[in-house]
């Protein structure tokens, strides 16, 4: 009876199952971040596509190219895979008027890097393990020539 009665290795026990849980919520918090600043840098991106494509007689090519080296330049390395969209014959409305606009919309690949590879040992056969696409626009007025 003494001897069920013992607490030894309980401290062992809980360390087992509490260190894997804030192993995890830690290596959320960074992969959640690590989500949140690759959205704010194709965010800004897009931002500086559309003020290229605003431009009266823009060059062909320059958006996309200042996009991607806007992504490069934030560390992304699948910029390269990105989806670029650029339409300079948007509308949109100001002042209760209708105006042409450019608007430029990026499709980017994100992967999570602990994350995923989790999420394939638990649900295999589905799939959550691959990776999502981040969408960002930006809608500017075209400036008249």
């Amino acid at each position: 009876m003494k001897r069920l009665k013992s607490e030894r290795g309980a401290a062992l026990l809980e360390a087992a199952i509490t260190i894997p849980l804030l192993l995890l919520v830690s290596v959320g918090i960074f992969e959640f971040g690590r989500a949140f600043q690759t959205w704010q840098i194709i965010t800004n991106a897009a931002r500086e596509g559309a003020r290229l494509a605003v431009l009266p007689d823009p060059t062909p090519g320059v958006v996309e190219t200042r996009v991607r080296e806007y992504m490069e330049a934030g560390q992304l390395g699948e910029a390269q895979t990105a989806s670029i969209d650029v339409n300079r014959s948007s509308s949109i409305t100001v002042n209760g008027a209708g105006v042409s606009a450019s608007q430029v919309t990026i499709d980017y690949p994100f992967a999570f890097v602990v994350l995923q590879p989790v999420a394939r040992l638990i649900a295999p056969a589905t799939s959550v393990g691959g990776p999502l696409t981040m969408r960002a626009q930006a809608v500017m007025r075209n400036e008249s020539p």
